[in-house]
């Protein structure tokens, strides 16, 4: 039951969900160095300096984004501390830095979209001005500044539809920023550099500085929870989820942000796959993070039964203070006889300990199936096991790592017999060059290593059942939808009462006739305002309801305030998308965008629904604890249930290919099992809370944001199987998401929407998905210029496919669908057997939601 909150004031739950984020945060924070600064010890006075001191960022930019009624900011947390600053005068000179600087930003970008007749609202998604460089003193006249200790908080912000650059001011630190820290660093004897970072940032001109916390972008509590951990009132337990290294090292650089096709030609090396297999040493490692303690990670144990091999791990706090450790079980195949290149290791399990007291010690058990030994042989269309040793590798970081147990196969054997999917990438993978890391005692570890015998027939080949082409329902009389919820018809039957028009509706969804692309932009509801998106009202004479849909992954994306009006519809009182994109508006103008455009009739009353932003996706994964990120969910599943929302258009779980993706702070990891674990947990937690679901998404291969309509990623198909859909994979097989979400970009020359060995053959008939896949907004319109050589998405391909909703409905959509229905020359020729397919899905996911949600 949907709550109308008419109190402006803050709500009791309110106050419980930002403390909840403010208790969890502190497990998601990296501390990269420390010299002993941190914890600080009861500091009276801090000279706080940095573009994120005050304007503290939460988290990015575009959809991703939550319109929360306040967060907590680096200045405000510290000062709620009780620690006087004693920089505000700097800190007031930066704000006019930033204001002139954005301003000018964007009023430049309105200018150009203005003379070339494009929406500048548009124009501006995800556009943002490099950090500026400036010229304060760090002790402006009249204020010393003298403290106890300097912190300097470094901010990146990035968002939805552009990308990083490898420039400074973005991935490099600017001359001002390198000036001001190194001179801070030289001039404290305790200096603190704070990264409130969604993504990487090159460090390498900063080898000097002996401490730096990775804060990250947490959310409302973000300034809270970086003063508890600075202080020491609580503690930094996460671990990098990427691999941080010069923007010049990562193999996915080179190609980076080509409009038309990006070549993957790096194949399963991404991240420290490539950094480990090549011997590159990277700033800091995969998996890696300190504490204000130390831990030792000694094995204890090493079996298989059945199909499970499990890894006994000792870990002790050898420290003085409270922590956690994660421990993490890598693997090492063999290079076998079939040509198939093998990472030096590769992730296939972890555990995070819990809370432990100096000398004490908890045993962890980590298991993994025998699966994880395959790799995917392009030739044969399998996942198989080639014959060798299997090292069975354990530490605390992927550069820590020590052989816990041998596995040994005798035989190839094949696991799973797939499909071939994906298309033709027109090359060959690289392998690295140079030589994998190593360790001088690693050949004694292997030696000595306990080693089990894997028997044949340990684990069974999986054969897959792929779907014929369905067959068309025989036509009924037309009857109301509370027949098929009283039990009394079923759903196939009011499917097959529908006509081609009326299943085109479901499949479109909340279709308007309007070809204004604001009005169906990020703010297409008329049941909940500000959400996204919803299924089709014109089956409301059916009484048929709707599904409601808001933007993720960092909270729920809804309107702030809003009205009912006479037919009962809410209507915004504010926009979905603002932030500093109102720079480029004059006073005037600024007013009605930030009311919305509407302003509530004095006889009708003004509801509220603040929503509570959660850590970015990157930080949830940096925590390594299901249980902590299964927490997350269930506080957007509480608010989505208060405010009416079915499906929360999150988690964001596309690999970290590149830093430069100008969205990877919405996603987890570059490591796909860490990705489907984080999404498995998020997904779990939402599904606490009945009618609620989650949509994962980009699926998949959405690793770059510029041209992102009309942009063709080139991936070999053991690539795209191991690396770019094992994370979806594992979500869909653990925790059941009730709907999928494709993306923008085409794989292969063709777009993934309209890829039906994707959709369907993977998805669907593979991995056992069995609720309903939509589109990313406007794929079949885009919103920005046509792409130099790839087309739209078409909404007929999408049925084709499997995706069964194209979204948000636009008219074009329609007419395609239409057309492919009488043209057997359609480019996508449809039959209604198809577009009654699709229909039934959308149906039986409208009847599973709303009904829970009812009780």
């Amino acid at each position: 039951m949907t709550i109308r909150i008419k109190n402006p004031d803050k709500q009791a739950f309110e106050e419980a969900h930002e403390g909840t984020v403010r208790k969890l945060a502190p497990e998601c924070m990296v501390l990269l160095r420390n010299d002993g600064t941190l914890p600080l010890k009861d500091p009276r006075s801090i000279a706080l300096y940095g573009n994120g001191a005050r304007q503290t960022i939460k988290g990015g930019t575009g959809s991703g984004d939550v319109n929360v009624r306040h967060f907590v900011s680096v200045e405000e947390g510290l000062t709620r501390a009780g620690v006087a600053i004693t920089t505000t005068a700097w800190l007031d000179a930066y704000d006019q830095v930033v204001d002139q600087t954005k301003r000018s930003f964007y009023t430049g970008i309105r200018a150009e979209a203005e003379k070339a007749g494009i929406n500048p609202i548009l124009a501006t998604m995800g556009k943002s001005p490099l950090e500026p460089d400036y010229d304060i003193p760090l002790e402006p006249e009249g204020q010393g500044g003298e403290a106890d200790v300097a912190v300097y908080v470094l901010a990146r912000n990035s968002g939805e539809g552009s990308d990083r650059r490898p420039v400074r001011g973005d991935i490099k630190l600017t001359e001002s920023e390198l000036r001001d820290i190194t001179a801070l660093n030289e001039e404290y004897d305790k200096f603190v550099l704070v990264l409130n970072v969604g993504g990487v940032v090159d460090l390498s001109e900063l080898d000097q500085v002996k401490t730096i916390l990775l804060l990250g972008q947490l959310g409302t509590a973000t300034g809270d929870a970086c003063a508890d951990v600075l202080l020491g009132r609580s503690y930094p337990s996460g671990k990098l989820t990427t691999t941080w290294a010069p923007i010049e090292d990562y193999p996915s650089t080179e190609g980076f942000g080509d409009p038309n096709n990006t070549e993957y030609k790096e194949g399963v090396f991404v991240g420290y796959r490539y950094f480990d297999s090549a011997g590159l040493s990277p700033s800091y490692p995969f998996g890696y993070g300190l504490g204000y303690t130390s831990f030792t990670v000694e094995p204890a144990g090493f079996s298989l039964e059945g199909d499970q091999v499990t890894v006994e791990a000792v870990v002790t706090n050898t420290g003085e203070a409270l922590g956690k450790d994660v421990v993490q079980v890598y693997l090492s195949a063999p290079q076998g006889s079939r040509g198939i290149a093998k990472p030096y290791q590769t992730l296939v399990d972890f555990a995070k300990s819990g809370e432990l007291r100096p000398g004490e010690s908890q045993t962890l058990r980590i298991s993994f199936g025998l699966a994880s030994l395959a790799s995917y042989d392009q030739e044969e269309s399998a996942y198989v096991v080639e014959a060798g040793s299997y090292l069975v590798r354990m530490g605390d970081s992927s550069r820590s790592t020590h052989v816990a147990g041998v596995l040994t196969v005798d035989s190839d054997f094949i696991t799973e017999q797939l499909h071939s999917i994906g298309g033709d990438c027109g090359f060959e993978d690289s392998v690295p060059a140079g030589q994998p890391i190593g360790y001088p005692q690693e050949e004694a570890e292997i030696a000595a290593a306990p080693v089990v015998a894997v028997p044949a027939g340990a684990i069974q080949p999986a054969r897959v059942e792929y779907q014929a082409e369905p067959q068309e329902l025989s036509a009924v009389e037309p009857f109301s939808w509370k027949e098929v919820v009283a039990g009394k018809r079923s759903v196939d039957a009011f499917v097959a009462s529908l006509t081609e028009e009326e299943l085109t509706y479901l499949c479109i969804g909340s279709f308007k006739e309007s070809g204004d692309l604001m009005e169906v932009t990020g703010n297409a509801s008329s049941t909940v305002a500000g959400a996204a998106g919803e299924t089709t009202h014109k089956l409301e004479d059916r009484d048929l309801p709707v599904l409601v849909m808001s933007d993720g992954p960092a909270g729920l994306r809804l309107s702030q305030k809003y009205y009912l009006d006479q037919e009962g519809k809410a209507v915004s009182l504010m926009p979905s998308m603002a932030g500093d994109i109102t720079y480029m508006f004059t006073p005037e103008e600024r007013e009605t965008v930030l009311s919305g455009g509407a302003k509530s009739p004095e006889s009708t009353l003004t509801y509220y629904q603040y929503c509570t932003a959660i850590p970015i996706g990157t930080e949830l994964a940096q925590a390594w604890n299901d249980d902590l990120v299964a927490d997350c969910g269930d506080l957007v599943g509480d608010e989505m249930e208060s405010y009416g929302v079915h499906l929360w258009l999150a988690p964001a779980m596309n690999i970290h290919r590149s830093p430069l993706c100008g969205r990877d702070f919405e996603y987890y990891s570059e490591d796909p099992l860490v990705a489907g674990r984080t999404a498995v947990a998020i997904t779990n937690g939402v599904h606490r809370h009945p009618g609620c679901a989650t949509t994962i998404k980009h699926f998949a291969a959405n690793n770059q944001e510029t041209n992102r309509y009309f942009q063709n990623n080139k991936i070999s198909e053991r690539a795209l199987r191991e690396i770019y859909l094992k994370g979806f994979e594992i979500c869909v097989k653990l925790s059941h998401p009730r709907t999928v979400m494709t993306s923008y970009n085409l794989v292969n020359g063709e777009h993934t929407c309209n890829r039906r060995d994707l959709v369907t053959e993977a998805l669907r008939d593979e991995w056992g998905f069995d609720g309903f896949v939509m589109t990313d907004w406007l794929v079949t319109g885009g919103m920005g210029p046509k792409g130099d050589q790839w087309p739209c998405a078409s909404a007929a391909g999408d049925i084709k496919a499997g995706n069964d909703v194209t979204m948000p409905g636009i008219p074009s959509d329609k007419k395609d669908i239409l057309d492919a229905l009488a043209d057997p020359q359609h480019p996508y020729a449809l039959t209604k057997a198809d577009l009654q397919l699709s229909a039934k899905r959308v149906l039986s996911m409208i009847l599973e939601l709303t009904e829970a949600a009812q009780g």
